[in-house]
């Protein structure tokens, strides 16, 4: 695996809250009620995106340089933020073979197929939100006697 850092700009929008956007990855968006969450959410808005490019078969553009107002986008309003986010791009996919119910591998080709996924992708992607909505909860430090 390898780590990249992306550049994210986080703009204040009602109530406190911030949409996300990557200047090098068009497309990539997220949003978040809170500033914490915006960037809780842009980091797995950015890890969907990187590997969905990846499945895809498109390359990962390199990180542009912190601090750089895109020149595309004009002149930097007031109150954006920047942020530079991790994420973690693996170097190869892996080939496995997995048994499953005959009707429910007829279920996912047809979900894929409605949304214009391959199987494969369609399970990892299953998978990703599976594990990102349980994630382990945090361990309370054991008090002193």
């Amino acid at each position: 695996m390898t780590t990249l850092f992306f550049i994210a700009y986080l703009e204040p929008g009602a109530h406190g809250s911030f949409g996300v956007f990557f200047p090098d990855l068009p497309g990539a968006t997220s949003a978040g009620g809170t500033l914490n969450e915006a960037l809780g959410n842009a980091a797995e808005a950015l890890q969907l995106h990187v590997e969905g490019m990846r499945e895809d078969g498109e390359p990962i553009p390199k990180p542009g340089t912190a601090g750089e107002w895109p020149s595309w986008a004009g002149r930097k309003p007031a109150g954006i933020r920047s942020a530079l986010i991790p994420v973690e791009v693996s170097d190869a996919a892996v080939r496995l073979n997995i048994t499953m119910d005959k009707g429910l591998l007829a279920r996912i080709d047809r979900a894929a197929e409605a949304e214009g996924m391959t199987r494969s992708g369609y399970l990892a992607q299953a998978a990703r939100e599976r594990l990102a909505a349980t994630r382990a909860p945090t361990k309370k430090p054991k008090r002193a006697a």
